[in-house]
């Protein structure tokens, strides 16, 4: 498949290069990003090691339709989306931690609470949960933003004791992350759908906080289905979701959990295939698009080129 595993590309003016997990970022005159969402995929802070054809184009496009739809809320970084897979945008200093927002007991904070943990993050939760139940408000479950491993859960008061963020800074993200979810909740009911869990990333330029990075994607979001959601939690069984987690169980189902000494099962033809089209299925759920599969064209080709015009336009 012509997918993106990775990118090696030298643009004029460039100043500096980061791989990410998913994203190649390439930093431009000290004052842009471009950023190639490739078709990597990661779980439990892994790099697997086949790439998911449409699955940087999905991420991509989801995000800037999303921050397009949220710039009234906050400003964002992004400034130009000239291809599928590429977003441009400002260069901001990003705080050193994620803001997790969970409506629901789900994914890793049902796995702290199923092992016996009622406090995450400094947030206490009841006695009397199952997974996947409404919480009784939203909760902000912060994690720290690693440069390599697994990132960290973390309280608010160990942020402010540790100096990483600023009170007054640290409220006004926890004021952002509020109304941004209140809005991403809105925007998946209309499509059907429960935003059960986020993350969101903030940056600094100028004294001024922006959004940054992706938002209400399958891989930083977890949705369920909302037709179906009552019923099954009251008869117990697994919601349907779109969002990563599936891949997580499968890792987890063949013995794999990011640990030292376990290795990543096998992805076959027909996994790579399967977690496609849930990413697909996502983007046309939660959009309310058609997915657009991309012409034959050498993809790489493809990006450097509408990448380099698009900086050009912007000017050094």
């Amino acid at each position: 498949m012509n997918t993106i595993k990775e990118t090696n590309f030298h643009f004029e003016g460039q100043t500096a290069f980061y791989r990410g997990k998913v994203r190649d970022v390439y930093t431009i005159a000290n004052k842009y990003l471009a950023m190639v969402a490739t078709d990597r995929i990661s779980a439990f802070d892994v790099v697997l090691p086949r790439a998911i054809p449409y699955k940087g184009q999905v991420l991509n496009q989801v995000a800037a339709k999303f921050l397009k739809a949220t710039e009234d809320i906050v400003p964002n970084w992004i400034m130009a989306v000239p291809d599928p897979c590429v977003a441009i945008g400002r260069l901001c200093q990003p705080f050193k931690v994620e803001m997790v927002i969970r409506g629901y007991l789900s994914g890793h904070a049902w796995r702290e609470y199923q092992a016996g943990k009622r406090e995450i993050c400094g947030e206490l939760l009841p006695d009397g949960l199952r997974e996947n139940d409404r919480l009784p408000a939203p909760i902000i479950t912060p994690t720290t933003k690693a440069a390599v491993g697994h990132d960290e859960d973390i309280s608010r008061a160990d942020i402010l004791k540790q100096g990483i963020v600023s009170e007054a800074d640290y409220t006004q993200l926890e004021q952002y992350t509020q109304l941004l979810f209140k809005r991403g909740t809105a925007l998946a009911a209309e499509r059907g759908l429960i935003l059960v869990d986020t993350k969101y990333e903030f940056g600094k330029l100028d004294g001024k906080i922006y959004l940054i990075d992706e938002i209400h994607t399958p891989d930083s979001s977890r949705y369920f289905y909302a037709d179906s959601y009552e019923q099954l939690q009251q008869d117990g069984e697994p919601q349907r979701q779109l969002s990563k987690e599936f891949v997580r169980k499968w890792l987890i189902e063949n013995g794999f959990q990011g640990k030292e000494d376990q290795k990543v099962p096998e992805m076959t033809d027909e996994v790579v295939s399967s977690i496609a089209e849930r990413y697909i299925e996502l983007f046309e759920h939660i959009t309310g698009e058609r997915f657009v599969y991309p012409d034959g064209i050498d993809v790489l080709e493809r990006v450097e080129r509408n990448t380099a015009a698009a900086l050009q336009q912007l000017g050094n």
